[in-house]
């Protein structure tokens, strides 16, 4: 969740059903037949939508399209889940998301994903800023960092990623397209944290995990990173970030992603040797799932 006058993590991002770069007749075939199937998929997870938030809008059209292009996962950072639901669906909050998943892996349907919910706030990510407008959000039940974070319960992975495979495949997304709020917001946010299992996820194709550091890279830290997405200082998309702690912020959200038992925004040889496995990943397209060696 976040909000810019709040320590809670929603924020704005937005969601569409196909890709910019795949708009051939083939490609809309496919997200026909997808999205077909995903309604059948969206049965069995028995999504409760008896929560509807009405804070959302219309999706903007970014470099002339409109669609999906990230699935953002947040943590709810408040202390409890009843509290998160009342300001996910409060007009005076003014933040959202499209689904919240609870401690005992239930699904909550809170915005349409037609609609632009309010979720990643002021955010960066492979040049996009409006990324309420190209993704979709997921608020994970969690009491977060400031209220006793804690791991996430089996039950409740188990059900974020049966609704990951369902929006990245009818929405023909890749691993490298599913991003936590801290790689967007680096600073800014912490969430989902350095508890989240990402390896895990990237076993079932939701997001990148190398195999181990690479000893040495030709590329720098920086182009290397920007390669993945994030924001960097003096760069792309370094306006979101702190003048003063943004270099430090932006290693930190990777470490917290990549190597999360040690998070201390220094640079060292594992970390750099980490930065530039994960950016060959990203330039390869290829994940975990895909038996990267």
């Amino acid at each position: 969740m976040q909000n810019a006058q709040a320590p809670s993590r929603i924020g704005e991002r937005d969601c569409s059903a196909d890709s910019p770069v795949r708009d051939s007749a083939s490609m809309l075939r496919l997200h026909a037949n997808k999205a077909l199937t995903g309604l059948l998929v969206h049965r069995a997870l028995q999504i409760d939508r008896s929560h509807m938030s009405p804070n959302s809008g219309a999706r903007r059209s970014v470099d002339g399209w409109i669609g999906v292009r990230n699935v953002v996962v947040h943590y709810t950072g408040m202390e409890s889940a009843a509290t998160a639901l009342a300001r996910l669906c409060d007009p005076a909050a003014e933040v959202s998301a499209h689904y919240l998943i609870e401690e005992d892996g239930r699904i909550l349907g809170l915005v349409d994903e037609t609609m632009r919910a309010w979720h990643a706030g002021r955010s960066y990510w492979r040049g996009l800023t409006d990324l309420n407008s190209v993704s979709i959000g997921i608020e994970i039940v969690n009491p977060g960092h400031e209220y006793g974070y804690r791991a996430f319960p089996d039950v409740q992975i188990e059900s974020l990623a049966a609704l990951l495979g369902d929006i990245v495949d009818r929405h023909a997304l890749t691993p490298e397209d599913v991003i936590g709020h801290s790689d967007i917001a680096p600073g800014r946010k912490q969430d989902p944290g350095e508890l989240f299992p990402w390896q895990y996820l990237a076993t079932k194709g939701f997001g990148l995990w190398p195999s181990g550091p690479r000893s040495s890279s030709d590329v720098g830290i920086w182009p290397s990173l920007s390669t993945i997405g994030y924001a960097i200082p003096a760069g792309p998309g370094g306006d979101v970030l702190d003048p003063h702690t943004g270099p430090e912020d932006v290693i930190a959200a990777f470490q917290r992603r990549y190597r999360p038992d040690r998070v201390d925004g220094i640079a060292d040889a594992e970390t750099r040797g980490l930065i530039a496995a994960v950016a060959e990943l990203a330039r390869s397209g290829r994940s975990l799932a895909t038996g990267w060696a």
